[in-house]
């Protein structure tokens, strides 16, 4: 059974730092696009970050774009994201997610789109 887990959230002051990281086991990691989601309280779930299955394209949600960095090693079977200058309103839980896309062209950016779910880390930043 495939499974993903999250490691890397805490409480970090604004303008702080956090690296999350993912670790993939039971799936042929290099076959598979990596996400980032997150969903803070009373919100809707939403995108943050993806990485295509080769780690040669990624994809960004707007306001994370400049300040969040997406990698993967696929040695390893983990993907990171590394968080610069967070914002309080970068307060959720991060999730990361995998789908098989040996062959995509595009980076799903939707939930239902991916297929496994790890269950989250959580990330607050303090004003």
């Amino acid at each position: 059974q495939v499974q993903l887990v999250e490691s890397g959230g805490g409480l970090v002051q604004a303008g702080g730092s956090l690296r999350l990281s993912c670790a993939a086991s039971k799936l042929v990691f290099n076959l598979y696009t990596m996400a980032w989601f997150r969903q803070a309280p009373g919100k809707e779930q939403e995108f943050v970050a993806a990485i295509s299955n080769d780690g040669s394209a990624t994809d960004y949600k707007n306001s994370a774009q400049g300040r969040f960095t997406i990698s993967r090693d696929n040695g390893d079977n983990t993907v990171a994201l590394q968080m610069n200058r967070l914002e309080p309103e970068d307060t959720a839980n991060y999730y990361c997610a995998a789908q098989f896309t040996p062959f995509a062209r595009a980076i799903p950016q939707q939930s239902y789109e991916y297929r496994y779910w790890g269950q989250g880390t959580q990330v607050t930043v303090s004003s």
